[in-house]
């Protein structure tokens, strides 16, 4: 799975693809165990081979705000604490069982220096990345509230079976009890 991901975005020779492979590690996490928490320095990238998981911000009233979502086939890290080795801004955790590579931060470094097309690949994931994240952004300041909801489950159809509707709404940016009514308004149309 993991060397058809990185295969869709660049070529590798055999021996890139095992010094890539023998870089990762595998980690398991239970529902509801944290793959990082808010203060801790984060130390991998992850890639998500099964689950789902979730990250958001703990603000001084406790509040939780859902920043990001990673399913199958997806890179998660706090990127911030991982490039600069200092305490993580969110937490991740996992909302279902998880399976993910994941791959330290220096031997990632080592690896770009080894495998010159691996640095391409996370020069296209980062590029995709900030993409996605203005698109987001221009989204909550042009779109309502139904058309933000009505665009994720278009992208993502699942979600609202695999995340709680709490953290949707908080990813959206809107009141649960907004989604709420969004989503009974869907049903009647």
């Amino acid at each position: 799975m993991i060397l058809d991901h990185v295969s869709a975005r660049v070529t590798l020779t055999a021996d890139e693809k095992q010094l890539f492979c023998d870089a990762l590690t595998l980690r398991n996490l239970l529902p509801r165990q944290y793959l990082l928490q808010q203060g801790d320095i984060c130390r991998h990238e992850s890639f998500l081979c099964k689950g789902f998981l979730r990250s958001f911000y703990v603000d001084d009233q406790g509040d939780e705000h859902t920043l990001h979502f990673a399913l199958e086939d997806w890179w998660i890290a706090d990127l911030q604490s991982f490039i600069r080795q200092e305490p993580a801004t969110r937490s991740i955790i996992a909302m279902e069982p998880v399976t993910v590579l994941q791959i330290e931060k220096h031997t990632r470094e080592e690896l770009l220096k080894e495998v010159p097309a691996l640095e391409r690949f996370w020069r296209i994931l980062n590029e995709n990345a900030c993409a996605s994240q203005d698109e987001r952004i221009l989204n909550n300041i042009t779109l309502t509230g139904a058309e933000r909801y009505a665009q994720l489950l278009k992208k993502y159809p699942s979600i609202d079976q695999r995340m709680p509707l709490k953290h949707i709404a908080s990813y959206l940016g809107i009141t649960p009890v907004f989604l709420s009514q969004i989503r009974k308004s869907n049903l009647k149309n």
